[in-house]
């Protein structure tokens, strides 16, 4: 958070926020150690199980749920920093998702999506609902739904409201299809499968759904600025013409540029994440989530693409860590709203708020 510090609360927080980074380092190396992340690409999902029980332990899923509901009742500016930190290590954990799908839980279930012992995730929440809800079964397709085989249940949006499908209760089929990142994404098919309506109010959905967002966007930031760290340190390696060519200034203001990408991501990020914390307004909150998706979304892309280019003919091989990055971000720009989406949203919100 680059913000002046100006009382004991906000030394505090800054101690805090530090505290968090530090606690990532059980799954993000400090050493950009890339090892595990290779041993879990196009693994068997349950593969994934062990080292989510270990990321549960650690408090992460309900980092920012209220205490009254189990969680640490912490903002929005802890939850990107620890984003922030799992994306510079490309953790593929489904964090963000089993966070969003957290807030939506009834109270008798929060508890064993907190602890990991049982995987909630949302399902086509982003989308018109397409699957129907009729005496208590759910019927329909969703498609491209994340991870969704390391599931025991879904979180869906439906013709009468938010359910809750268990997967052990039968009438799911999941077909997956791997990604480039090394997940997976799950097609599935609800053939009266047994359903539980939640009582959610259209408000609290949509402000899950914007911190979820906002989250996609920190775990971006995190990404450019593990591909950038990793482009520096081999330019300062790589030799040419007997000089390091992190030397050419042709090569120096390549960087530069990179840098002023990351940085104003930050920025648009930090602020979105600390007026969320102060309570805006709904609408605010939407026009400042969709302007820190689009520009983490095209900053990572350029930042990625660069990195890749910079490296070299070896940063296009699959056995370069660099090219995992670009991947990684390539599957995560559309989560959460495709760009065209938020670039929408954004113009209407803006236009609404010169009209009011």
């Amino acid at each position: 958070m680059n913000q002046a510090l100006n009382t004991p609360d906000d030394y505090e927080r800054l101690e805090r926020l530090n505290m968090i980074r530090d606690s990532a380092a059980a799954v993000v190396p400090r050493d950009g150690d890339l090892s595990r992340i290779r041993a879990l690409r196009f693994t068997a999902p349950h593969a994934l199980r062990g080292p989510w029980q270990a990321l549960c332990e650690q408090g992460w899923t309900g980092l920012s749920l209220a205490e009254a509901r189990g969680g640490s009742g912490l903002g929005q500016a802890e939850s990107i920093a620890l984003l922030e930190e799992l994306g510079r290590g490309l953790a593929p954990e489904p964090l963000i998702d089993a966070t969003l799908a957290a807030a939506l839980l009834p109270a008798d279930l929060l508890a064993a999506q907190l602890s990991g012992t049982h995987l909630t995730l949302p399902a086509g929440l982003h989308q018109r609902a397409s699957v129907q809800y009729r005496d208590s079964t759910v019927s329909g397709e969703l498609h491209d739904v994340a991870l969704g085989a390391c599931a025991d249940a879904f979180v869906l949006n439906t013709d009468h409201g938010l359910a809750l499908v268990d997967v052990r209760a039968g009438g799911v089929e999941i077909q997956q299809a791997a990604t480039q990142d090394g997940g997976h994404s799950a097609r599935l098919k609800f053939t009266q499968a047994p359903g539980r309506l939640l009582d959610m109010s259209a408000a609290t959905l949509q402000q899950a759904l914007d911190q979820a967002t906002l989250g996609t966007a920190a775990y971006l930031l995190g990404c450019m600025q593990g591909a950038f760290e990793r482009t520096l340190d081999y330019l300062k390696v790589r030799r040419q013409f007997g000089h390091a060519i992190g030397s050419f200034q042709a090569l120096q203001h390549r960087c530069v540029d990179l840098i002023l990408q990351i940085e104003l991501s930050r920025a648009i990020i930090t602020q979105a994440a600390v007026r969320i914390d102060e309570g805006i307004a709904a609408d605010a909150r939407q026009r400042q989530v969709s302007a820190a998706k689009l520009r983490s979304s095209r900053a990572a892309l350029q930042v990625c693409r660069e990195a890749i280019q910079l490296h070299g003919a070896i940063g296009y091989t699959d056995e370069a860590d660099i090219g995992l990055f670009l991947r990684k971000a390539l599957v995560l720009i559309n989560s959460g709203g495709t760009l065209e989406q938020h670039q929408a949203r954004y113009i209407h919100q803006v236009f609404a708020e010169v009209q009011a």
